[in-house]
């Protein structure tokens, strides 16, 4: 029996995926707990449009992954910070300080989840940075911390 998953199903598919199962599994599990519908003509046609419709939209969204990234590459931020008798920063430079810093010299938006820090940054110099993009894409922007 063909069955179109609704929702996640674990060691079964992904919402969207249209499963082949035993009669009796797709009856009196996945059916009645509403985790799928059976798989007739219509309900394998939606699911099949609305496979394409997902790969197409997560194509768009790689490809302009890609363009922001390639856009990210020539960005140099200077990221101003008080500085200390001994030459160290007072507290660091973070991810969230290097978007802030991104969006107000740039006007690109991003996540501070999506900068990749090894450590937080403590002392003036200069660093590459990696910013994640999209699912496989990176980009480096180079910061710079400079004494106010």
């Amino acid at each position: 029996m063909k069955v179109v998953l609704l929702q996640d199903v674990k060691k079964l598919g992904k919402s969207g995926d249209v499963v082949e199962v035993a009669d009796g599994y797709g009856r009196n599990v996945l059916i009645r707990r509403g985790l799928g519908i059976e798989g007739n003509k219509v309900t394998l046609q939606e699911a099949a449009q609305k496979k394409e419709s997902r790969e197409f939209q997560s194509q768009v969204a790689a490809d302009e992954a890609e363009i922001m990234a390639a856009q990210l590459k020539k960005v140099k931020v200077t990221i101003p910070v008080q500085i200390g008798e001994d030459g160290k920063i007072f507290g660091s430079v973070t991810g969230k300080d290097i978007c802030n810093a991104i969006e107000k010299q740039y006007k690109f938006k991003i996540d501070k989840k999506n900068v990749k820090l090894k450590a937080p940054i403590k002392t003036v110099g200069e660093y590459d940075v990696d910013i994640w993009v999209h699912q496989n894409i990176t980009a480096e922007v180079h910061v710079s911390v400079v004494a106010e």
